[in-house]
C-alpha cells in the first residue's frame, strides 16, 4: 500500500581522512545504505549525504609525516574512501569535504549566531605544550605512566589498563607523542560553548523518542553529571577553519566535523536546485535523520542539537547510534589479520556477501555486531546461493529451453503467490525500524516456502511425463514470480545483484508498489549464474593479506610489542599491593554500561563490591562459584554505578580478556605472594 511521500535527509558519520576505510567501518555505511534504498524503493524522496571529515591535529601531522600539504592528503584519502564506498554499492547522492567553503560559511554562521546570543564564553586555560614542536598537544598525543595503577605507556586522557580517567597532566612521566619531549604547562585563551544554556531543550528532545532508549538512559548519566561547557577553539598551528575576529585561533575539529552534513547538502543543492531551507529550517517538515556509531553520541545527540537550536535551525528528526565490529569475537587485529581493509576484502570477494552478513545481523540496538567467518561463509553459501538464487537456476532452464523464455500466462498459485505479497507489510516495518536482521529471516523463511514448492511439484519429473508440458510452464512460472518477489525484498541489500536479476527476467527496476503485479505472459531472458559459493581460501586469502598488509610497518607483533614491559620496580613496591584469593559470589550486567559486569567477591569471611570491564569476555551468568585474584588494597574508587571496592586481574592483548584463576586448592582471603 502507498504511502504519503515522505521527504528524507540521511546521513553517516563523517569518515576521517586520515585513513583507509575498514569493514569496522562498513557497518555503518552498509547499514545506512540499506535504509535509504528502502525508503526510495517506497517511493520516497531521500538524499544520502557524506563527506569526509578534513580537519585537526592528526591530519596535519600526517601530511607533514608524508611530506605532503595538508590539501594533498585530504583529497588522496577521499578518492580512496570514495572508491571503497562505490565498489562496496553504498550510493550516496553527494560525497564532499569538510574542507569546503560551504563548511567553512556554515561552521562561521554558527559560530556568529551563538556568540551574539551569548552561548560562547572565553577563559584562559592551562595546557600541556610541546616545547619542541611549538604546539599545545591534544590529550591522545600524550603518553605516560597512569597516575593510579602505574601502567606505562597511557595515553593523556584515560588508562587502557585500569579504566582510570584523568587529564594530562596527572600523568607520571609524560612525553609528546610527535617529539618526545616532555611537555610543559602553558596557558591559553579558549572559547567555550555553553552547552547548559540547553539542558532543559535537550531533556525535551531526547524524552521525545529521536534516539534508542538505551542510548537515553546513557545520556541521563551525563545530565546527572550536569552538562559542561565545550572547549570549541584550538591554538595554531592546526588544520581547520580560523575563528572569525580570533587570529591564531582555529575550530575545534568535532565542531566543524557535523556542520559538514549541512555543507554537504548545500552543496548537493546548488547542483540540483533543491532548497536547503526546506531541510534546515527550524519549520521543516521534512526528515534529517542520522546514522552514528555509539561512541559518538555525546557530540551528536548533545551538541549538535544544541548548536543547532542556538543557531535557528532544525533539530534531527533522528539519530540511529550502532555497536561496534569484533571479529571471531575480539576486536580486529592487525597483527591476527583481522584488521581488514575494504579493499583489501574487495580484492577477494563480493561486496554483497558482507552487505547481507551485517544486514542479517543489525538490529535497531546499540549492541556490538560480531564478523564470525565460518558464520558468513554458511550463511552466504545456504541463504544466498542455496536458497535464493538456486530458486532461479532450478526454474529458468525449462522456460528458456521448452517455452523460449515465455513465461505462462497465468500464476498457478494465486493463493502462495499472496502469501508472499502479505509477507511485504511485515517486511517493511522491518526495514524502516531497522530490524535487518528479522527482515532477513523473513525472507529466507519465504524462500524456504518457494523451494518447498518447487520439491513438491517436482518440475524435472513433470517434463518427462506425456501431456505436463502446460503443468511444467506455470510451475517454473510461479516459481521465477516468488523470486522475482525474493529479489525485490532484497534489493536494499542485494543492489548488485538486484540488477542483475533485472536483467534477467526483462524487467524494469524493482520498486515496492510493483509487489502485487506478477509476471505473465512474460519473456526472460536466459539465465545466468548471479552468485557463486564462498570458499573458505578467500577468507583465507582476506585474512593471509590482511596480515601482510600489517606487516610490512611493524617489525615485531605479539603482547610485548603492543605493551612493552614496565620499568623496573623493588621488592618492596611489590609487597605494597595485597593480592587475594577471591570467590566470585554473583555476576551481573551493568545497566547503561556496554563493558561493566558488577560482581560480589568473597574474600574468606569478607564481601566486596567490584565493577569489572569484562562483559565483552564472559557472561556474568557463567562467573558464579569462580576463584580468581584480586587487588584487596586497592583504595575504594566512586563510579556511576557505585562503589567499586578493588579490582580483579586479567590478562589482555589482541583484543582477548582472561581472568586470572588459581590452582585447585586455592582458598577465598589466601594472599598471592
Amino acid at each position: 500500500m502507498s504511502q504519503p511521500t515522505r521527504r528524507i535527509l540521511v546521513t553517516s558519520a563523517l569518515p576521517y581522512a586520515n585513513g583507509p576505510i575498514h569493514i569496522g567501518h562498513l557497518v555503518e555505511y552498509i547499514q545506512t545504505d540499506i535504509w535509504v534504498r528502502f525508503q526510495k524503493m517506497r517511493g520516497h524522496e531521500c538524499h544520502y549525504l557524506c563527506a569526509d571529515d578534513a580537519h585537526g591535529t592528526p591530519i596535519m601531522l600526517r601530511a607533514e609525516q608524508d611530506g605532503v600539504s595538508p590539501e594533498q592528503l585530504i583529497e588522496q584519502v577521499w578518492q580512496e574512501h570514495r572508491a571503497d564506498f562505490t565498489d562496496f554499492l553504498v550510493e550516496f547522492d553527494n560525497y564532499y569535504s569538510t574542507h569546503s567553503p560551504e563548511n567553512r560559511h556554515y561552521a562561521e554562521l554558527i559560530y556568529r549566531r551563538l556568540n551574539e546570543s551569548g552561548h560562547i564564553s572565553q577563559r584562559v586555560i592551562t595546557q600541556a605544550y610541546d616545547p619542541e614542536k611549538l604546539m599545545f598537544l591534544p590529550d591522545r598525543f600524550i603518553k605516560g605512566e597512569c597516575p593510579r595503577c602505574g601502567a606505562a605507556d597511557q595515553y593523556g586522557d584515560s588508562c587502557e589498563v585500569c579504566g582510570a580517567t584523568y587529564s594530562p597532566t596527572d600523568l607520571k612521566n609524560p612525553r609528546s607523542v610527535v617529539s618526545g619531549a616532555t611537555p610543559i604547562l602553558k596557558e591559553s585563551l579558549h572559547f567555550f560553548f555553553k552547552l547548559g544554556d540547553f539542558e532543559a531543550m535537550l531533556a525535551t528532545w531526547i524524552a521525545s523518542g529521536s534516539i534508542q532508549t538505551q542510548m537515553a538512559n546513557k545520556l541521563n548519566e551525563w545530565f546527572t553529571a550536569g552538562l559542561q561547557e565545550w572547549d570549541i577553539s584550538r591554538d595554531a598551528p592546526y588544520w581547520g577553519f580560523e575563528i572569525p575576529d580570533a587570529p591564531g585561533k582555529y575550530f575545534y575539529v568535532w565542531l566543524d566535523a557535523p556542520i559538514g552534513y549541512m555543507a554537504s547538502f548545500q552543496n548537493y543543492c546548488d547542483r540540483t536546485g533543491l532548497n536547503f531551507d526546506d531541510f534546515w529550517n527550524p519549520d521543516s517538515s521534512a526528515e534529517v535523520v542520522h546514522f552514528i556509531g555509539k561512541d559518538i553520541a555525546y557530540f551528536h545527540i548533545l551538541f549538535w542539537p544544541a548548536m543547532l537550536t542556538g543557531a535557528d535551525f532544525r533539530k534531527p528528526t533522528a539519530v540511529h547510534c550502532h555497536g561496534f565490529l569484533t571479529v571471531d569475537g575480539q576486536k580486529m587485529s592487525k597483527s591476527r589479520g583481522t584488521f581488514i581493509k575494504a579493499r583489501t576484502y574487495l580484492n577477494h570477494l563480493r561486496p554483497e556477501y558482507l552487505r547481507y552478513y551485517f544486514a542479517s545481523k543489525l538490529s535497531d540496538g546499540i549492541d556490538d555486531l560480531d564478523l564470525n567467518f565460518d558464520d558468513f561463509l554458511q550463511r552466504v553459501n545456504s541463504d544466498l546461493v542455496g536458497k535464493v538464487v538456486n530458486i532461479a537456476s532450478r526454474c529458468a532452464s525449462f522456460i528458456t529451453r521448452r517455452f523460449n523464455g515465455q513465461l505462462a500466462d497465468s500464476v498457478a498459485e494465486p493463493v502462495l503467490y499472496a502469501e508472499f505479497v502479505v509477507a511485504s507489510d511485515s517486511i517493511a516495518q522491518a526495514y524502516e525500524q531497522r530490524e535487518f536482521g528479522r527482515a532477513m529471516r523473513e525472507i529466507m523463511a519465504l524462500a524456504d516456502r518457494a523451494n518447498q514448492y518447487i520439491d513438491e511439484k517436482k518440475p524435472w519429473a513433470l517434463a518427462k511425463q506425456t501431456g505436463a508440458v502446460t503443468e511444467v510452464q506455470a510451475v517454473c512460472s510461479m516459481g521465477l514470480n516468488l523470486f522475482r518477489l525474493l529479489a525485490l525484498y532484497l534489493k536494499p541489500v542485494l543492489p548488485g545483484v538486484a540488477a542483475e536479476v533485472e536483467q534477467f527476467l526483462q524487467i524494469p527496476p524493482l520498486c515496492w508498489d510493483d509487489i502485487a503485479k506478477p509476471m505473465r505472459n512474460h519473456v526472460i531472458a536466459e539465465f545466468k549464474p548471479l552468485m557463486q559459493r564462498v570458499e573458505m581460501a578467500q577468507i583465507a586469502a582476506v585474512v593471509e593479506d590482511s596480515k601482510e598488509q600489517s606487516s610490512a610497518s611493524e617489525e615485531a607483533v605479539g603482547p610485548l610489542a603492543d605493551d612493552p614491559i614496565s620499568p623496573t620496580i623493588t621488592i618492596e613496591d611489590f609487597a605494597k599491593v595485597d593480592l587475594r584469593i577471591a570467590r566470585i559470589v554473583k555476576a551481573e550486567a551493568v545497566a547503561g554500561a556496554d563493558k561493566l559486569v558488577r560482581l560480589e567477591l568473597d574474600l574468606g569471611g569478607e564481601t566486596r563490591q567490584v565493577f569489572a570491564g569484562i562483559k565483552s569476555a564472559y557472561a556474568p551468568e557463567d562467573l558464579p562459584g569462580r576463584l580468581t585474584v584480586m587487588v584487596a588494597n586497592l583504595a575504594p574508587r566512586k563510579m556511576r554505578f557505585g562503589v567499586s571496592e578493588g579490582m580483579v586481574l586479567a590478562a589482555g592483548g589482541g583484543g582477548g580478556i582472561y581472568l586470572l584463576s588459581p590452582d585447585s586448592g586455592a582458598e577465598p582471603g589466601m594472599r598471592v605472594k
